[in-house]
């Protein structure tokens, strides 16, 4: 699993100086800090046997005490973290042991573990190196799991009223699991929302693109409180423009252009491609509707002997690629 460039992107979007990376209070420490924190609420849970405020925990025997603020030094300095407690004592950490006062190379471990994959044995091996003992399977899943409530938390979270802009797309993908690579096909949903800033809503997996998936991931979007969106972006998979209006019957319906050059140039010979493509780069690239009708027409003119089929496409798609010029051009260019 590789660290998305958006998510770094979004890490360093305060970023000023080399300080505000490596600095004491930088970002790589601030990281280090909350990943230890999390194994070792990971580890205390593991060896309570039972989740933080679980009713489990009552007249257990043993159940967390507060915790310990340890100092730990390392090759950017110092940082302080909350070491968690049970009462009893019988708590040993192992991420950071008891007296343990150093901590170095902890950096370079979390990118080897994201850039190896991430089965359970891939997992177990580099925990192993980390930890410096032999860790088992049944603590992997109770550290993994951790990170993977925050995902579902994340995935299920309420989404605003309204999207002026929201792009659905698939892409497929090969996925590692349990040893095995495979096609998937992965559902991705991010608008743009009334700040103008563009908002992953959420991604989906499954073994191939279809039409009724996409009803699907749309309905879970009004679900979470999505009420209306002004115009969606897709590509021309058939019936995707009717699962969307099914849910948001409102909305504008706008085919993503590249995707229908594309399947344009697919029926032009190679000595033709260039030309073609300039022409209907004048279609979609007019100033209003009735140019784009008129160059649509100067098009089918020019080059239906040819290729009919082109011609025919976009005009049997005209109310999907048209959506567009009903706005300015600065919208239109987002769109």
């Amino acid at each position: 699993m590789a660290i998305s460039p958006k998510l770094i992107d979004q890490l360093l979007e305060d970023y000023q100086s080399p300080a505000d990376l490596l600095g004491d209070d930088g970002l790589l420490q601030q990281l280090t800090k909350a990943l230890l924190e999390r194994a070792l609420e990971g580890e205390i849970t593991h060896h309570l046997g039972y989740k933080k405020h679980s009713p489990d925990g009552k007249n257990s025997g043993n159940s967390r005490n507060a915790s310990a603020t340890k100092t730990l030094k390392g090759k950017r300095g110092q940082i302080q973290i909350d070491v968690p407690r049970d009462r009893t004592s019988e708590f040993e950490p192992q991420i950071v042991k008891k007296r343990q006062t150093r901590f170095d190379g902890l950096d370079d471990k979390i990118i080897s573990l994201y850039w190896r994959g991430m089965t359970t044995g891939e997992i177990q091996g580099h925990l192993e190196e980390i930890y410096g003992v032999e860790v088992s399977p049944s603590l992997i899943s109770t550290l993994t799991d951790t990170v993977i409530e925050e995902v579902r938390a994340w995935h299920n979270r309420p989404l605003d009223a309204i999207y002026p802009i929201l792009y659905l797309d698939a892409l497929q993908v090969k996925v590692k699991s349990q040893g095995r690579v495979s096609n998937k096909a992965i559902y991705l949903a991010f608008g743009v929302n009334l700040s103008a800033m563009k908002e992953v809503l959420g991604m989906w997996a499954s073994e191939s693109e279809g039409a009724k998936f996409w009803l699907s991931v749309v309905t879970e979007l009004k679900n979470r409180g999505v009420s209306d969106i002004y115009i969606a972006c897709v590509d021309g998979l058939k019936g995707f423009p009717e699962a969307i209006e099914a849910v948001f019957p409102q909305t504008q319906v706008q085919l993503w252009l590249v995707h229908k050059v594309r399947h344009s140039l697919s029926y032009v010979a190679s000595r033709d491609r260039k030309q073609v493509a300039v022409d209907l780069k004048g279609i979609y690239q007019a100033m209003t509707l009735e140019e784009a009708e008129l160059k649509l027409e100067e098009f089918q003119q020019s080059w239906t002997q040819r290729y009919p089929l082109i011609a025919k496409s976009w005009k049997a798609n005209w109310a999907r690629v048209t959506p567009m010029f009903g706005f300015p051009e600065e919208i239109r260019r987002a769109i």
